[in-house]
């Protein structure tokens, strides 16, 4: 990855999801040690969200793209994140 490339991390989410709690942790603590930003966006603020992600949350998006689902895997969020 290039020195000022910045990648985009997003977590979408719904209220009260226990896994949602867990990828919410993998996700800190990865940015964390990559030194990234990352944002968390609920599910229910968007109902077209809603309708395409309501079975699959917690989901994680790297640059847009969807990468992850359900159960985060923090070994290949990483190997993600610090791959291009």
């Amino acid at each position: 990855m290039g020195e000022h490339q910045t990648r985009r991390l997003s977590l979408l989410t719904r209220p009260q999801c226990h896994l949602c709690e867990a990828a919410r942790d993998v996700v800190g603590r990865v940015a964390a040690d990559l030194h990234m930003d990352w944002e968390e966006v609920s599910l229910d603020d968007d109902p077209g969200l809603i309708e395409r992600y309501g079975e699959e949350i917690p989901v994680v998006f790297v640059d847009g793209v969807q990468r992850d689902f359900w159960q985060i895997d923090e070994a290949r969020l990483r190997r993600i994140l610090e791959a291009e």
